[in-house]
């Protein structure tokens, strides 16, 4: 059987490993315990915990057995990685409510039956640390020169980094060495910003219990230009169907750049790569064949089956017969207004600019017409309108009652 060490290569998972020779070892030869943690500063998982949760299933598969670490005590303080300012302190109360939500979510990716995989709170021992004891125990292990080398506290350096968030790194390693001894966890696995924090916890477990710990991490989501992928125009592409609904969830994959299709088939479903290989070669008006089948795979995989039929059957109407009937509906006082008010109102264009644009290359329909006029003003006759924007987004208009 291949060595999963060597799927998550291939399909380019994989952005950094403590010694990838040894734990290449380890995947292919006996059952391993890793963790990944999943700090609660939302309700909602989003797209940029996407590939964790794959690389956590592609290795549960492969017979490893996972830890899903919920941040109930790290999430008191906030990670200070990627971030410029200081994260909102939240109550206990939202933390508890964000960590069972989370739970939900990681269930649709893992099995949790008959002990395959563990979810756990590290507020559950973080939380009764005293602050004294957890100086002894753990600061000791700790220089701050090689802490502030961290990138992550770096890009706060200018701006000012509290105290509260530089003792970040310090309970982020105190999980790896406690999961270890409870669980026999031997691997952390996270995003590649999160590699300080993951190297701190390898340190701190191999010095206090002289027993193996390693570390790897995954590629981010980013687009091909370097962007992050998963920004929508509402904010993050969330993985709860009541923040961005399957139907949306399923359209923005669909309408993923060409360059970005091989990078998100490999990443984000289980097709095996020759056919990612073959889906992503595929040019011009072809590669919708891509683009349907990645949309359907990473729909079906964060809210089901049925959703993500739905979601199709509702998109090849839209996109082959252009029925209206499918396309969710926007209400707005219409009648009587300017096209581009409208549509600035109904936030399918950002600007009255873009608008323009548009107009100027052709680039906006108005009930299968192109629409040439920068100041239309819309009749009832026009509503319902079917807007297009571009070639593949769909919008309609209604007049608000």
């Amino acid at each position: 059987m291949e060595n999963v060490f060597d799927t998550l290569t291939e399909r380019g998972f994989i952005a950094q490993c403590t010694d990838p020779d040894e734990v290449r070892r380890l995947l292919g030869s006996q059952q391993v315990t890793f963790y990944i943690g999943f700090d609660p500063t939302a309700d909602s998982l989003h797209a940029g915990h996407f590939i964790a949760l794959m690389v956590m299933a592609h290795l549960q598969r492969a017979g490893h057995r996972p830890i899903a670490l919920v941040g109930g005590g790290t999430g008191t303080i906030g990670d200070p990685s990627g971030r410029s300012d200081l994260r909102k302190v939240m109550t206990d109360e939202i933390i508890h409510h964000n960590c069972e939500q989370f739970k939900k979510q990681i269930a649709r990716f893992i099995d949790f039956s008959d002990g395959k995989a563990l979810m756990v709170n590290n507020g559950d021992w973080l939380r009764k640390l005293g602050y004294i004891d957890l100086l002894r125990e753990v600061g000791a292990h700790f220089t701050v020169n090689r802490m502030l080398a961290a990138e992550c506290y770096k890009q706060r350096w200018d701006k000012g980094l509290t105290f509260l968030e530089f003792n970040y790194m310090v309970m982020q390693a105190y999980d790896f060495y406690k999961l270890n001894g409870d669980y026999d966890c031997i691997l952390q696995c996270g995003g590649d910003d999160q590699w300080s924090n993951i190297i701190a916890g390898v340190e701190l477990t191999r010095r206090k219990t002289g027993r193996p710990a390693f570390g790897l991490t995954n590629k981010l989501l980013l687009k091909s230009d370097g962007s992050k992928m998963g920004k929508t125009a509402g904010g993050a592409l969330w993985l709860d169907a009541d923040k961005v609904s399957p139907y949306d969830f399923y359209q923005y994959w669909r309408n993923v750049d060409d360059a970005d299709v091989k990078t998100c088939l490999s990443l984000l479903t289980f097709i095996p790569m020759d056919e990612v290989n073959r889906l992503s070669s595929l040019e011009d008006a072809a590669i919708n064949e891509a683009k349907q089948t990645l949309a359907y795979e990473v729909t079906k995989l964060v809210h089901g089956e049925d959703a993500a039929n739905q979601a199709q059957i509702a998109a090849l109407k839209i996109f082959a017969e252009q029925d209206a009937d499918n396309i969710p509906a926007i209400a707005l006082d219409a009648v009587g207004k300017k096209l581009l008010d409208v549509l600035l109102a109904a936030k399918i264009i950002d600007s009255k600019a873009e608008g323009r644009r548009l107009i100027a290359q052709n680039g906006l329909t108005l009930n299968d017409a192109k629409v040439s006029d920068v100041d239309y003003t819309l009749t009832p006759d026009d509503l319902p309108a079917v807007i297009r924007k571009g070639k593949k987004k769909f919008f309609k208009v209604i007049q608000h009652d």
